[in-house]
This record gives structure tokens, sequence and C-alpha cells, in this order.
């Protein structure tokens, strides 16, 4: 199969750990307290209604953003819970998530929405209010919106920063890099081997890290078609517009993706890739073990499922 028709896989970084998803499968690996690996595997679910709504431009992005915070939150709570935990104690997890197995996925699931909008509605309107309180110096619309725009971008550097100085933050950052050196290997069309792996850059076009950046600066762009004043007309307008800019975002975070191997074009992604560089760390050799068995198993059962498909037809 040539690089170019290499289907497109996405990653999360997780506690001690990487998941990889595919067409139909989700799959997570972990190091286990006892330096085993353990594997995590969903199916991945399809709906008619969210395929339909993912055919759709500027719309698709804010369904796949909601699913992918639901998914991704199942496979971060199951690396949460077992990382430390001694594999002779599993029969305790167990105990405890036995009862309501679905109720618990479905929870799960929900909290990671909930959890990622209610990041959002924080992320917005904090820089708004403190964008108001410079309104005596700068008052016109564009000097809000750049203002508002200049708190936003400050906020989530440092946010992105401080988190990172904790231990296991910084690991998980380590996690995300193996996952981006994974992806950039295999679609270099090398062999997914720890010394492979880890020439690779640990950037990467389609990382999320760089859709969060583009909220930032798409949301400049569309608030210049709304008033700033009263205050209570702007923050109906900030809310009202997040799935707005939301979408726009993704079709943004897919056309720089598009353009990444064009020499004068690909520049267009470069201020997400600067911020990968806080979202990033170098990976250790056997975090990269993990995100290759990872991103592996997911290869197998994928082909698997592609065999059984071909001989059903």
């Amino acid at each position: 199969m040539s690089k170019t028709n290499k289907p497109a896989y996405g990653g999360q970084a997780v506690v001690e750990g990487v998941m990889f998803g595919g067409k139909n499968h989700y799959v997570t690996a972990i190091r286990r307290k006892d330096r085993t690996l353990e594997f995590f595997k969903l199916p991945r679910k399809t709906n008619e209604k969210l395929g339909t709504l993912k055919k759709i431009p500027f719309v698709r992005g804010i369904v796949a953003i909601l699913e992918a915070s639901a998914n991704g939150t199942k496979h971060l709570n199951f690396s949460s819970e077992r990382y430390d935990v001694d594999p002779s104690n599993d029969h305790k997890i167990e105990e405890k998530n036995g009862q309501s197995k679905m109720s618990m996925i479905f929870g799960v699931a929900l909290m990671g929405v909930l959890t990622f909008l209610f990041g959002k509605f924080i992320f917005t309107l904090v820089p708004l209010f403190l964008a108001e309180l410079t309104r005596p110096i700068f008052s016109t619309d564009f000097s809000q919106i750049m203002v508002e725009g200049l708190f936003k971008l400050i906020f989530l550097l440092a946010y992105i920063y401080f988190i990172s100085l904790t231990p296991m933050i910084r690991r998980v950052f380590q996690y995300h890099g193996a996952e981006h050196k994974v992806i950039n290997c295999y679609e270099g069309g090398l062999p997914l081997t720890v010394e492979n792996v880890q020439k690779q850059s640990r950037l990467h076009y389609r990382c999320g890290s760089s859709f969060i950046l583009f909220t930032v600066i798409v949301g400049v762009f569309v608030y210049m078609l709304v008033p700033t004043d009263p205050l209570w007309v702007r923050v109906i307008n900030r809310i009202a517009l997040i799935p707005v800019v939301l979408g726009i975002a993704f079709e943004v975070l897919q056309f720089t993706n598009s353009l990444r191997n064009v020499p004068v074009l690909r520049f267009l992604g470069y201020p997400g890739l600067w911020l990968q560089l806080l979202t990033t760390k170098d990976p250790e050799n056997d975090q990269v073990e993990v995100a290759i068995a990872s991103f592996s198993e997911l290869l197998r059962m994928e082909e698997e499922t592609r065999l059984e498909t071909e001989q059903i037809v």
C-alpha cells in the first residue's frame, strides 16, 4: 500500500499508555505496575444519523469532537483505574465496575462530553470578562476582540505550561509524543521498530492541540462579525458561536493537514505545530514500545475485520 493510500489513523495519550482509533476499532495499550502491557479494546460503533452529519462540512467537526471526547474518556478512565494497580488486585476493580458495566461506560462517556463543554465555556468566557475590564483603554470592537484573543492565547499557553510541570502530565505528554512518532513512522512507510519510531518528529498536523489553537485564531475572525457591546450581548454571542468556531476550526485543521506536503503552503499549519512543542515531549524507549504495541494491535484487528468483510461479500 502506498503512502498516499494509507488510511488516516488518530490517537490519544492516556495515563501510562496510548489509544489509537481506526475505521472499526479503538485500542489502548497501557504499562501496568508490574511492567506488563494490557489492552483495552472497543468496537467503533456506526450510527447512521451521525454518519450523515459527519459528511456535512462545518457540522462534521462538532460531531467528531464530541465523539472523540466521549470515546477518549472511556480509554482514559481505563488507564487511570489500572496503571498503578498490581494485576493481582484487578478483581477489586472488576467488583466495583461489574454490577453496572453499560451504565458505567455511558456515564463515563457523558462525563467526557460535559467536561469538554464546560472547559470550552470557561475558556471562552474568562478571557471575555478580562478583556471587558480593559474597555476604558481599548474601547473599539476591534481592539476588544484582539485583546480577548490575546488573553485567550495567554490563558491557553499558561495552562498547558503549568500542568506540564506535574510529573504525571509530563509522562502523558511523552506518550503523546510517542503517539505522533508512531503515526509519522507508519505514514512514512517504515517498519514500526523503536529505533525507527524514535527518529520521527513528535509533531503532527492532525493533532488535537493544533485544533485548540485554531479555535483561538478562528474565534478572532468570527467575533469580528458581531458586536462586543453591551456585555450581555457579547456573552450571548460567544456562547452561541461556540459551535460555529469549533466547526470552522475543524475545517481549518483538515485544510492545513491537506497542505502539509506543499512547500509554499505548509507553513499555514505551523502555529499548531508550535503549540505541540508544549503538549508533546520526547518519549523514552519503553513508552514507544507501548505505543507500537497499541498501534500494531489496532492494525491487526482492522486487517482481520477487512478480511472477514471480504469473505461475507
